[in-house]
């Protein structure tokens, strides 16, 4: 018997023993670091999301945060790229996009947050069935 849970026991000391494996040292970079690129150093968010831009209104869905898009030159540039890719004027379009995130006023009404486009990366068009608009139609 103790010979059998002798063996027992040296089984599942060798099962339980794992090759590990070393692998590089994989750090992330420093806020400070030298090796920082330029356009991880320039404050800039990348987003990307739904972007639509309709009577004066201008937003940005991304999968977790919807943000009031900041009206300028940047942004109507964003819109006439965006023109092309929608069939109605509150179509939504695919864009991705650097931009400064701030805190919205205490004083406005709105989304908790503000993006002003720096910089245009992307623009298609909506899938189809991600674009839920109700339309009413009197006949």
């Amino acid at each position: 018997m103790k010979k059998l849970a002798l063996l027992l026991l040296s089984l599942i000391v060798l099962i339980s023993c794992k090759n590990d494996k070393k692998t590089e040292d994989t750090k992330p970079i420093d806020v400070d670091s030298p090796n920082r690129t330029e356009k991880q150093s320039d404050g800039l968010t990348l987003l990307k999301g739904e972007f639509v831009y309709y009577a004066d209104a201008a937003v940005l869905q991304t999968h977790r945060e919807v943000y009031a898009v900041i009206i300028d030159d940047k942004m109507h540039e964003l819109d006439k790229l965006a023109k092309p890719f929608k069939n109605e004027a509150t179509d939504y379009v695919t864009v991705s996009i650097r931009g400064k995130i701030t805190p919205k006023p205490t004083n406005e009404e709105g989304w908790p947050y503000r993006v002003a486009v720096k910089e245009i990366l992307n623009v298609t068009a909506s899938k189809p069935e991600a674009n839920n608009v109700v339309k009413l139609e009197s006949k």
